[in-house]
């Protein structure tokens, strides 16, 4: 996709990678909406790039359901969809309480699949959009003091492996981009807790697998990956048997359906609820 002038949406975008996405975006002349929780932050960010700022909090389901309209409203159908907003947990499962886990789950996984379906129909429509998940290399298995956060990127693996599927013959794209440590606070984070990470990290690094990337790094190879119509960004390099091995269900999945019609029909009706006891 050629960014010059595409509508960018990138949630989670006032630190971090979002953050550098949304400077990375700017560089190649997008026109930019910014959504995070921090209404200050975000709107300084906005005014230096020349974007618009949507100060949202997804943890909040009636704004996550009102942000697309809200957004497409002002600044016109959005082009890519940047699902960077998340929450990671460090520490040991059975401390972790409930409402945290709901926030993980919500926050990672929920409001990128609601985002997602109310983006669709208008590419679809469109035929032009791409798609982009923020998921980790602890997506590809679990890692001990991040359980629900592991589970929550697991499940955007998947979906988008599926959602993939449907949209494989329209011109809707997905990227999912899945680093290892980046530097960011999150992985500041994890190192500072050192009773729960500490032996896990000593044995990682001797063996060194966790080598460190820069948000910056991350952004620009995402915004590669739109412009080559990629799959995936995956860091490290070292551990892509990692990535490979958790994607081959999913490809074995293609490979059996290919030539079967799995695309969206038009005008189909709402799908209704399927419930079991």
């Amino acid at each position: 996709m050629d960014l010059r002038n595409a509508h960018v949406l990138v949630t989670g975008a006032s630190r971090g990678i979002g953050a550098a996405m949304t400077r990375a975006f700017a560089e190649k002349g997008a026109k930019l909406s910014l959504a995070a929780r921090s209404a200050t932050t975000i709107s300084d960010m906005a005014d230096s790039i020349g974007g618009q700022a949507f100060p949202t909090d997804l943890l909040d389901p009636d704004q996550v359901d009102g942000l697309i309209p809200r957004v497409e409203h002002a600044a016109g159908p959005i082009d890519v969809l940047v699902n960077n907003a998340g929450l990671d947990t460090t520490a040991h499962f059975h401390t972790i309480t409930p409402e945290t886990i709901r926030d993980v789950v919500r926050l990672n996984l929920e409001a990128p699949m609601v985002l997602t379906r109310l983006v669709l129909p208008s590419m679809l429509d469109r035929n032009r959009g791409h798609l982009v998940f923020l998921s980790s290399l602890a997506g590809t298995g679990g890692l001990p003091g991040l359980a629900p956060y592991c589970g929550s990127k697991a499940g955007i693996d998947n979906f988008v492996s599926a959602l993939r599927m449907e949209l494989k013959d329209t011109a809707v794209a997905t990227t999912v981009v899945a680093p290892g440590p980046v530097d960011t606070e999150m992985w500041d984070r994890l190192e500072d807790a050192q009773d729960v990470f500490g032996p896990m990290l000593k044995r990682m690094n001797h063996f060194q697998l966790l080598p460190k990337k820069t948000p910056g790094y991350i952004a620009d190879q995402t915004v590669l990956a739109i412009k080559k119509g990629r799959r995936h960004v995956r860091t490290p390099r070292r551990l892509t048997s990692n990535f490979m091995l958790r994607e081959t269900p999913g490809r074995l999945t293609e490979l059996l359906l290919t030539g079967v019609p799995l695309g969206p029909i038009r005008n189909e009706r709402p799908a209704e609820p399927l419930f079991t006891d």
